[in-house]
């Protein structure tokens, strides 16, 4: 039997309070000596509860592993043990490191390109197959498993079907639809010979301007919990299922353990500080019914409790997770998070697999990991029954999934079936999803929208599906993508034209707004643009401003007296008080994925204005007050209109003054640099002059400053140079730590323009006090129109810069005649032109 325990989840005014489960187990907080463990992120197992993983084993599988586990070099147990990405491994390095793992990071892909053809995946999965199994070395010959990110199906794979994220999927209250969206995924990854999805992410997030908050389904753990089991089920098969190839299933992996949706201020890879009760009611609350479905993988997180590195957190690897909850399965890292790890780096790490990790995903440094795991385990220093454990482990896992018996994967079922990417069948399920994941938060009457009559549909949105799709699709970030690569999906804009031409009426894409024939109605979709991971962290819970420009739309819409319905296309509840009073309507659509199709199904009703179907969506959080996670909650959790809701008179919401979201990745935009930060132009090695207004001068004459128009109006600073030597700086008074973006392949963006001559020069960062500085050569060609360049940051690291403190984090200097623009400097991965590091 499953023992689960009973708990209180309440936190801050934007979290319900709910119990998660049952037949207690004191939850009381530790006290004494085991409260100062806690504080130090030391956990007591016994204070958790207990389960028995319900996958078995024979007798004869397990002599088979140990014959394995014997016959095998040190290197052949180390090589299953390290993961590299795509990126940075080859078929060669698998035959000749016996590398048990590889993985796909959300920019990378077959033959160095991640928006390649399914066919060219399953390709690559032979040759990785084939190199894996060679013996000709005289190995054992383990077969090589296969990771990838399909968090919202199997989103990196172009025509695949993209399903809403979680967020939205927490809106159903669905878990028979969640199983059936797993059980799509799993067909659709097998189709590209993959065997083992990244998914899926069971965080309780208590803090909304996390930039993984939309990866979770829910601020209540008993809502969370209530998904686990379905979407393993659908994903791996029954909780003792087995031979999984031998189906349509695949591995999955319940992330990120424990308490990366409670760090302080909802940091990425941060701190979360909150007591052992916390940590095991709230975020440790979902592992139950993952024990209990028998996921195979664990992915243990970047971040801390109390100080303590979870990557190597022996008590909660090994105390809580594998001895009291009788995990079964093996336990993989993050990206290079062993690097995190006290007295670690990305190159060298023993202390996690003593702490209980079975598996390092180093993507770009498995080598260096390889080589001193090598060095340690020959000195002794790494036991080998802990290693014999981690590889049996792995291979227990394998042998589960019925990789020795399957062949190379394209010979195994449903390879190849490219007709299963995005099948009918599929995008039905997905469509039904986008459905019952729709939350209606306003009705003045004007929804249900008549078929038949003239809609205008406005906003940047309304006919872009990355957008709508978020991070974690195609792409890392989700970002530098065209409808064109997504081949069969509908947009919300196509899905609301089919549903009203169908009965006879038109809709007109107006991005802004305007229009030749006056609208019955208008639907205004904004919100947020794709992100994922600490990109997406935010100071506090506001639309960024740059993305309200569709509130001016509305109220020009609103002047002339047509209805106006608002969508959101959002990874979280914000501050949108203005949009709310502003509409007629409100729907929050979330991230919808691939069948945008599935708002006009709801806001679409009959010739007569009868619904042809209903909204179903509760909240799964709270939606804020005011951008200040401290002013509580203006919408509960749970909350959700529908066509039956009792009509009654809007009350206009309070409208507070906002500033910048506050972005810490943005150094530059609109003209200014970002908060507390200064725009210099001067002499290398001499005083500079700060720009604050302009027209201005510099370099006593040389220069000039004026503004040009990129995006808005002055959102650009030019730089008229007659003559020798000069630097255009960014400087922050307090220097900023970009090590976790760097190791996250990070680039330095900055978007300018030329005129007249290429500007020949240096780019460059700086420390505090000159205590280090890279710089390379740069050369930048006149250009018609403004250019985003991009430079690794790990170049500059190369370079000698010390990335976790910059205080010139970007220095542009060039000798002689220039002129230029600056329209944006800031990190992300989506350049125009990446420039080489020499």
């Amino acid at each position: 039997m499953i023992r689960k325990f009973v708990a209180l989840a309440c936190a801050s005014a934007l979290v319900s309070c709910a119990p998660v489960a049952k037949n207690a187990i004191s939850a009381a907080a530790p006290q004494g000596q085991e409260a100062d463990l806690a504080s130090q992120g030391i956990a007591t197992p016994a204070n958790w509860p207990a389960y028995e993983y319900p996958v078995t084993t024979t007798s004869a599988r397990e002599a088979q592993i140990a014959s394995l586990v014997g016959r095998m070099t040190l290197e052949e147990k180390i090589g299953q043990i390290v993961q590299p990405d795509l990126c940075c491994v080859t078929p060669d390095d698998v035959r000749e490191y016996n590398i048990g793992s590889v993985l796909n990071g959300g920019n990378s892909g077959p033959y160095g390109n991640d928006l390649a053809l399914a066919p060219d995946w399953l390709r690559l999965a032979d040759e990785f197959y084939a190199a894996s199994v060679d013996t000709s070395d005289g190995g054992v010959g383990i077969p090589v498993l296969w990771g990838i990110d399909a968090v919202h199906g199997h989103s990196n794979i172009i025509g695949a079907t993209i399903f809403p994220h979680n967020i939205g999927l927490g809106a159903m209250r669905d878990a028979e639809l969640i199983e059936r969206i797993g059980d799509v995924t799993a067909k659709e990854i097998r189709v590209t010979g993959q065997e083992w999805t990244f998914a899926p992410t069971v965080a309780v997030p208590q803090d909304f301007r996390w930039g993984r908050a939309y990866e979770g389904y829910s601020s209540d753990p008993a809502l969370v919990s209530s998904y686990v089991g379905a979407m393993v089920r659908g994903l791996q098969g029954s909780p003792n299922s087995d031979n999984l190839l031998a189906t349509d299933k695949v591995l999955a992996s319940t992330k990120h353990f424990l308490a990366d949706g409670g760090t302080e201020n909802g940091v990425d890879q941060g701190d979360a500080k909150i007591s052992e009760a916390e940590l095991r009611d709230i975020h440790g609350a979902p592992y139950a019914e993952a024990i209990e479905g028998g996921v195979a993988t664990v992915m243990v997180s970047f971040s801390s409790w109390n100080g303590k590195k979870m990557t190597a957190n022996e008590s909660l690897i090994n105390g809580v997770l594998k001895e009291r909850m009788d995990f079964g399965g093996f336990v993989v890292s993050d990206w290079n998070a062993h690097g995190q790890v006290k007295g670690c780096t990305n190159d060298a790490c023993p202390q996690a697999l003593l702490a209980g990790l079975d598996m390092y995903m180093a993507p770009d440094t498995w080598k260096p990991v390889y080589e001193n795991l090598l060095s340690e385990a020959r000195a002794g220093r790494i036991p080998m029954a802990r290693l014999d454990d981690a590889v049996s482990r792995i291979l227990r896992v394998k042998m589960r999934l019925g990789l020795f018996e399957a062949g190379k994967p394209s010979t195994r079922n449903l390879s190849g079936k490219y007709e299963l990417l995005g099948a009918e069948e599929h995008r039905a399920v997905a469509r039904e999803a986008v459905r019952k994941s729709l939350v209606l938060l306003k009705n003045n009457g004007v929804l249900p929208l008549k078929a038949g009559g003239n809609l205008l549909v406005a906003g940047d949105g309304a006919d872009d599906v990355a957008r709508q799709s978020g991070g974690w699709t195609l792409s890392w970030q989700g970002t530098g993508l065209n409808n064109s690569q997504f081949p069969g999906a509908t947009s919300l804009y196509a899905g609301l034209n089919e549903a009203v031409t169908a009965a006879g009426g038109t809709a007109t894409l107006s991005p802004d707004g305007s229009f030749t024939q006056r609208p019955d109605a208008a639907v205004v979709v904004f919100g947020e643009t794709p992100y994922a991971e600490f990109q997406g962290d935010r100071a506090t819970l506001q639309l960024d401003t740059a993305l309200t420009a569709p509130y001016e739309t509305m109220r020009k819409l609103k002047e002339q007296g047509i209805p106006v319905v608002a969508v959101m296309i959002t990874g979280r509840p914000l501050y949108v008080n203005p949009a709310l009073n502003l509409a007629d309507a409100f729907v929050v659509t979330w991230l919808p994925g691939s069948e945008g199709g599935g708002l006009a199904d709801v806001v679409i009703g009959d010739a007569n204005g009868n619904a042809r179907g209903d909204f179903t969506g509760q909240l799964p959080t709270a939606w804020p007050m005011t951008p200040m996670i401290e002013d509580g909650e203006l919408f509960p959790f749970g909350f959700g209109m529908n066509y039956s809701s009792a009509a009654s008179a809007w009350e206009p919401l309070t409208e507070v003054d906002v500033v910048s979201a506050g972005d810490s990745r943005v150094w530059f935009s609109a003209g200014a640099p970002a908060s507390s930060w200064s725009l210099l132009v001067g002499d290398p090695g001499a005083d500079h002059t700060r720009v604050t207004t302009v027209p201005a001068a510099a370099l006593g004459g040389r220069a000039t400053v004026t503004s040009d128009y990129f995006l808005v109006q002055e959102g650009a600073r030019r730089f008229t140079v007659t003559g020798g030597p000069s630097a255009v700086a960014l400087l922050t008074f307090e220097a900023i730590d970009i090590s976790m973006e760097t190791n996250a392949d990070l680039m330095m963006l900055f978007t300018t323009k030329v005129w007249d001559n290429p500007v020949d020069g240096k780019l460059a960062v700086g420390c505090p006090d000159g205590a280090c500085r890279a710089e390379f050569d740069v050369t930048l060609p006149v250009s018609a129109d403004y250019v985003r360049y991009g430079v690794p940051l790990k170049c500059f690291a190369r370079h000698g810069a010390d990335m976790t403190s910059l205080e010139t984090p970007f220095i542009l200097s060039t000798d002689g005649k220039t002129d230029f623009a600056i329209g944006e400097v800031r990190l992300g991965t989506d350049a125009d032109q990446i420039l080489p590091c020499p």
